[in-house]
């Protein structure tokens, strides 16, 4: 289960650290050793690449490095965000829970919004079908139990892009 990151990174990025994340912030390139040509690509030798990059995710000016598939193309075509109403007094360990599970992409605790939101913890579930992520809830509330107080599924209608902070550069140089 993540929540949003309130520290400061100790690391400060250089100039070729800027350079190394505007490289690499549209993915790693699809090469047997992506590092080297990155590496060739900024006149860096590989091991100044490898080693910049393990600084940043170390500092958590990165926080991973991923392959991030195209699930529909794999087959998941039913895409369920299920929320979930949890005894506060045990949303951060069943998160936890919940976030180990093989069908959950990804899972966090976001504040209520009452009286129309009464949901604090968010699973993303993805299912060949829309049965298949409704057994997967279902699994999920045997998980909560008794902390459980009620639950929807959103799914998804449409494929959005998704992308991260992208650095940029202005007009008159500044970063």
């Amino acid at each position: 289960m993540s929540t949003p990151h309130s520290r400061t990174p100790a690391h400060k990025l250089d100039d070729v650290d800027r350079r190394l994340v505007r490289a690499t912030q549209g993915g790693l390139p699809l090469v047997p050793r992506p590092y080297h040509q990155l590496a060739d690509q900024l006149g860096l030798p590989p091991e100044e690449v490898i080693a910049r990059l393990r600084a940043m995710l170390d500092s958590g000016v990165i926080r991973r490095i991923g392959v991030v598939p195209n699930h529909y193309a794999l087959g998941y075509v039913a895409n369920g965000m299920t929320v979930w109403d949890v005894d506060d007094a045990h949303v951060d360990t069943l998160g936890e829970a919940v976030g180990r599970l093989d069908c959950v992409s990804h899972c966090y605790r976001r504040p209520r919004r009452p009286p129309m939101w009464p949901y604090n913890l968010f699973a993303m579930v993805h299912g060949h079908s829309r049965e298949e992520v409704e057994t997967q809830a279902a699994r999920i509330a045997d998980l909560l139990g008794p902390a459980l107080r009620a639950r929807d599924i959103l799914y998804s209608s449409h494929i959005l892009k998704k992308t991260g902070l992208r650095l940029t550069e202005s007009a008159s140089g500044e970063r």
